[in-house]
């Protein structure tokens, strides 16, 4: 009888531990993303380009010379940003890891707005000045190619990369509006008719889809606007009587079925900041002060914007966490969020 008692508990507790077995869950600890936000600081005197990694600032330039850093792209554990110095003419930079390249070396100034690694090609959009106007340009690898002939005024102010294919937007000016454009391979498509002014900022390749986020004038407001190949939709109304409804779409990120769209909206008093999601719209700030949201980036659940709120006396630069706002300055001087991309 206890021999027979006691192969019946083994039996339990064998059962009892394949069970166990069954059950346990192997959890493989996920590193945290890196945030990483372009930008600018005033330091009393002059702006100073910086990156920021996780809150934590790295100045790009040292101040004694007005500078602006547009954009950011981290490839591998390479940090390319993108933007220019003032040393009494602007020059459009690259810096990789910090350490600064001049794409142009003209007597006249130039920008560089946007930057985008594909494999071993880095690839800037910006614009420079011939003497006589400013042409829309992109460099590949420091090289640079000419979008517009320089006829009228242009600039490049987004660049993206799918396959073989490099897609750039930006604005050209027909002799009496700004049109919003996107070149495909050097190709212009106009977005808009040169009725009224428009402006292209942002463009995102998703499969064979062509977003682009923008603005158009509608004769009383600036609309914000997204492009999708080529048709728009509005994203904002337009109906407030003397600009007092403007609204600007700065930037935009597709993650699977989901468009996003970030920028600002005039509440009659104040800009707000806004992202749109599949075009509804949600305030990042509530309207007691200016704000402007200037970027968007979406790594899984999690929403990123960058940007930029008034404190009442200066533009503190911030970041928004699906919607919960950290501040990258203390507000004692001058700051602007520009671009933010993370990093899993």
């Amino acid at each position: 009888m206890k021999k027979i008692i006691f192969i019946s508990i083994l039996i339990v507790f064998l059962i009892s531990c394949q069970k166990e077995r069954h059950n346990s869950v192997t959890v493989v600890p996920v590193p945290p993303s890196d945030v990483y936000v372009a930008g600018w600081e005033d330091n009393g005197t002059n702006d100073v380009a910086k990156v920021w990694k996780n809150g934590v600032a790295t100045s790009l330039t040292n101040g004694s010379d007005d500078a602006l850093a547009s954009s950011v792209y981290v490839s591998g554990a390479n940090v390319y940003v993108a933007g220019w110095e003032d040393n009494g003419t602007s020059f459009a930079k690259i810096w990789k890891n910090g350490i600064a390249t001049t794409l142009t070396n003209v007597s006249y100034d130039s920008y560089a707005y946007s930057v985008y690694v594909s494999g071993a090609d880095v690839y800037v959009a910006g614009y420079d000045d011939n003497g006589t106007k400013i042409v829309a340009k992109i460099w590949k690898n420091g090289v640079a190619t000419s979008l517009t002939n320089g006829s009228n005024e242009a600039y490049a102010s987004s660049v993206y990369v799918s396959g073989s294919d490099v897609y750039v937007t930006g604005t050209e000016f027909n002799g009496t509006h700004d049109v919003a454009k996107v070149w495909k391979n050097g190709v212009a498509t106009s977005l808009t008719n040169g009725s009224n002014d428009a402006e292209a900022f942002s463009v995102f390749v998703s499969g064979k889809d062509v977003y682009v986020a923008g603005y158009e004038d509608n004769g009383t407001d600036y609309v914000a606007k997204v492009w999708k190949n080529g048709v728009a939709t509005s994203l904002t109304n337009g109906t407030l009587p003397n600009g007092n409804g403007d609204a600007y779409a700065r930037s935009v990120y597709v993650s699977g079925a989901d468009v996003y769209v970030v920028g600002t909206e005039a509440n009659g008093t104040n800009f707000v900041a806004k992202v749109w999601k599949n075009g509804v719209a949600t305030s990042l700030t509530n309207g007691s002060n200016d704000a402007y949201a200037n970027s968007v980036y979406v790594s899984g659940a999690d929403v990123y914007v960058a940007g930029t709120e008034d404190n009442g006396t200066n533009d503190v630069a911030k970041v928004w966490k699906n919607g919960v706002a950290t501040s990258l300055t203390n507000g004692t001087f001058r700051a602007n969020a520009s671009s933010v991309f993370v990093k899993n």
